[in-house]
């Protein structure tokens, strides 16, 4: 039988800089009904309400009563109180990543969303980002992960610590392709602009043994997000920003290849020889936004866990807070 689809009303709280990205993907996802949003700022709302032609509510609570889905991309301090008052009207929830500002409110939120059994996606767009798309599939037990998201100065993102801000996007990546317990974290940060770290360096460990460096700065003279994956006979690296995956693999062969460009090491002593070879998949142009709203969408009316559940957001937040408690500790060091 052949699932009809149909149209969920859905409403955004928050319509700055990434609210009105979300509004003008929302307007091009035809299963989504955009019945409008709520922005603290009145200024700017009106603004909104002239630029997008949607309507401006004058409440949360009349957002949350008249939607059936609610984006929430606000300021994090502000993401529990808003998504707690949508799924209190079990109303499906797509939340802006860090999920909240702490681990308690975190499992506050949690027990929520388990009460009001509604769907709950958070927003970490790189596992829709299509250079990892095309990566993902390759990726298989990786031992060493390297990890470099640089940002030049904003002061919009400087509320929050660099890692809540900028690390988390690489935190859950690792998260998902290392199917292992953590075992240990440290981490390092300095304060250059902001009374937060501006810089940080986290090490996280695995029961598995992989590890992961991670390095995430906002005050860099360039902007660069790229992770390197070292596993057994494969080397792969993701570039976020300009979209681009390349594979090296490292395969056993028996013969000389007849090609005379091939790549071959002679392990020597009778072990063999093996052949590097170099993959660069197509990348689907992709806009990652829309595709994890697409994502939720699916997710709600076919009845599925989210790709980026609740509990994936939560176990994000515990790591990047237990860096931060790390990162702290040096910075007081410093002192």
């Amino acid at each position: 039988m052949q699932k009809v689809n149909f149209m969920l009303k859905i409403g955004v709280l928050g319509a700055g800089h990434l609210g009105k990205i979300h509004l003008k993907c929302i307007q091009q996802i035809p299963d989504y009904e955009l019945i409008g949003f709520y922005d603290s700022n009145l200024e700017n709302a009106l603004k909104v309400e002239k630029e997008f032609q949607i309507k401006k509510f004058d409440s949360i609570d009349a957002l949350v009563e008249a939607a059936e889905v609610v984006d929430i991309v606000t300021p994090t301090i502000s993401h529990f109180s808003c998504a707690s008052a949508a799924l209190k009207k079990r109303k499906h929830v797509f939340i802006e990543k860090p999920i909240v500002a702490t681990p308690d409110e975190a499992r506050e939120l949690i027990a929520i969303a388990n009460k009001a059994q509604v769907k709950v996606q958070v927003g970490h767009v790189e596992r829709f980002n299509p250079a990892f798309i095309a990566a993902k599939n390759a990726i298989n037990n990786p031992m060493f992960i390297e990890t470099h998201r640089l940002a030049q100065f904003n002061p919009r993102g400087t509320d929050v610590p660099v890692i809540l801000d900028l690390m988390v996007h690489d935190i859950d990546i690792i998260l998902s392709v290392v199917n292992s317990e953590i075992s240990k974290i440290s981490a390092s940060g300095v304060a250059v602009v902001s009374e937060t770290p501006d810089i940080t360096n986290a090490r996280i460990e695995f029961e598995n043994g992989s590890v992961a460096n991670l390095t995430a700065s906002r005050i860099s003279l360039k902007n660069m997000r790229k992770s390197r994956f070292f596993q057994k006979d494969a080397y792969i690296t993701v570039d976020f920003l300009e979209k681009k995956t390349e594979i090296v693999r490292m395969s056993t062969i028996q013969a000389e290849p007849d090609d005379p460009m091939a790549m071959v090491i002679d392990l020597g002593n009778g072990k063999g020889m093996r052949e590097i070879t170099f993959e660069k998949p197509e990348i689907m142009p992709t806009n990652a936004i829309k595709a994890e709203l697409e994502s939720f969408y699916q997710a709600i009316v076919n009845n599925k866990t989210p790709l980026v559940s609740i509990d994936d957001g939560y176990k994000v937040l515990l790591v990047a807070y237990q860096i931060l408690e790390k990162a702290n500790q040096s910075l007081g060091k410093l002192e």
